[in-house]
């Protein structure tokens, strides 16, 4: 099965704020670990990845989270270390950290709860939002029950 859905239309994406070389990289990082995602869907997702961890980390303390297909895109840059703390310092100002739930913890309002304050918070910092991306929270079996940004601004 291969997934591929089309780009909504807009005037502001957030991939412009990932270096081009690094696009590229990320890309080959989510279709490689993730073979039925296409490389065009793959670009949308480092871009809204990108959008995530700039409305994060203006958002601290908010408790977002990434959507199924955007959470590829975020452990994808997070596993680029040095790249990934850059963007968050020239990007956000601070690194934002990857803070997983402990099994038996809840999301603030729940993971639909989340993903409405995350949609809103992307919008808010003036990032598209690429609303087929966003259709289902992550559930990250290996961050335990889900991956958050942090907690607290610093």
């Amino acid at each position: 099965m291969t997934i591929a859905l089309e780009r909504p239309v807009s005037t502001t994406d957030p991939i412009t704020l990932v270096d081009p070389e690094m696009i590229d990289r990320l890309i080959r990082r989510v279709t490689t670990e993730h073979p039925d995602v296409d490389r065009a869907t793959a670009r949308r997702i480092v871009g809204q990845a990108a959008a995530f961890i700039a409305a994060s980390g203006q958002q601290a303390g908010q408790s977002l989270s990434p959507s199924e297909l955007v959470d590829y895109g975020w452990h994808a840059f997070i596993l680029h270390t040095v790249d990934y703390a850059e963007f968050c310092q020239r990007v956000v100002g601070h690194f934002v950290h990857h803070v997983p739930t402990g099994e038996g913890e809840q999301t603030p309002g729940g993971a639909a709860a989340a993903r409405e304050r995350t949609v809103a918070a992307i919008g808010t910092a003036g990032y598209t939002v690429d609303a087929e991306l966003w259709r289902s929270t992550a559930d990250c079996n290996h961050c335990h029950a889900g991956c958050h940004d942090s907690p607290k601004s610093g």
